[in-house]
């Protein structure tokens, strides 16, 4: 047992006892004693006997949790946070993760990591498992931009990464995808094009469309107009061809193509290419999301915008780092994005 661990039993009775005696799990154990919804009269009962019984109280337990992130003349003690993954593939997590890890250690904070392989039950079993450790904090990353999905109620402080909350309240840490969309047209403009079309990926992403309304405004902005249809489609490479396929059959006049991630772009290039178009000489091709296994092996190399992932981690552990300390935050922040330049981009003469 750690330092740690030893100074949450010390002198308090700790939840998951109380969620034990009561034959609960520790999230209906939390939400009974805290008045919250979803929990039948006849349990959150029980539960308020339990506690009595053992002599529980919510509030040193919590104030136990805390002095641990306190400062003292020593630095800071050692104590634990929660990762829960609500889907760990792909390939933004790992870069969040570091983010997040190496704001975790620069406070001597040692991180437990669990994925849930996009299941509810894992995911709630598993925020069980990270508070019968005794982790002062939970940072909830997801896989999508869209909202979690999963309804989290516990009784240390809890912080969103990648995909935000459903609760406006909450504190979430999130990329800015519609600044996103907008660097990807000025980023075009000053490179002297100005019949720009798009390539979207999976309409059911929120981040597709979040994407496609910043470009938007930016071409209104610019008093210009989107040249061809705004079509949806994949996020594959397959798509980024039909989608160019599409665009050339039309006769369409555009020298320049927004698309949505670098996969799409990928195949965008080798079809205008396939078709006769010189990427950037004709056309300039921009992606989206930096991400390493594309835009370093297009040919020419692919300009993109980078979502600032390995920020969006730090700051979203550093927010959870507040939260511990008594200074929550609430509701969205936008960690900001940038544009990598390569070849793919080059501007007119």
């Amino acid at each position: 047992m750690s330092e740690g661990e030893e100074e949450l039993n010390v002198g308090a009775v700790r939840l998951e006892e109380v969620a034990s005696a009561a034959n609960v799990s520790l999230s209906t154990a939390s939400k009974a004693l805290r008045g919250k919804p979803h929990v039948s009269e006849k349990t959150r009962i029980r539960v308020i006997d339990a506690a009595q019984r053992l002599g529980y109280s919510a509030a040193e337990a919590m104030a136990s949790m805390a002095r641990l992130s306190v400062r003292d003349s020593h630095g800071v003690q050692d104590f634990r946070v929660g990762i829960i993954g609500v889907d760990m593939k792909g390939v933004f997590s790992p870069t969040i993760l570091i983010g997040a890890e190496n704001a975790f250690q620069a406070r001597s904070a040692a991180a437990l990591l669990f994925n849930a392989s996009g299941n509810e039950a894992l995911f709630h079993s598993g925020i069980e498992r990270m508070l019968v450790q005794g982790v002062s904090g939970l940072l909830i990353i997801s896989r999508r931009t869209d909202p979690v999905p999963y309804y989290v109620d516990s009784p240390v402080p809890v912080v969103y990464a990648y995909g935000p909350s459903r609760d406006p309240d909450d504190c979430s840490v999130a990329q800015d995808n519609v600044e996103s969309g907008c660097l990807a047209v000025r980023h075009l403009l000053s490179c002297g094009r100005t019949r720009i079309a798009i390539i979207a990926g999976d309409s059911e992403y929120s981040v597709a469309h979040e994407r496609m309304r910043g470009a938007l405004k930016a071409l209104h902005d610019a008093g210009l107009q989107l040249v061809g249809e705004a079509r949806f489609g994949s996020w594959e490479a397959e798509w980024g061809r039909a989608a160019a396929r599409l665009l050339l059959n039309d006769g369409a006049a555009f020298d320049a193509v927004i698309c949505q991630n670098d996969v799409l772009a990928r195949g965008c290039i080798e079809e205008l290419e396939r078709s006769g178009c010189r990427v950037p000489q004709d056309v300039a091709v921009i992606g989206h999301d930096n991400s390493p296994d594309y835009v370093s092996y297009a040919h020419p190399l692919l300009t993109s915008i980078d979502d600032n992932n390995e920020m969006l981690g730090r700051q979203a552990a550093l927010c959870l780092l507040d939260a511990i300390a008594g200074h929550p935050h609430h509701g969205v922040e936008r960690v900001p994005v940038k544009l990598i330049q390569r070849e793919s981009t080059l501007p007119l003469d």
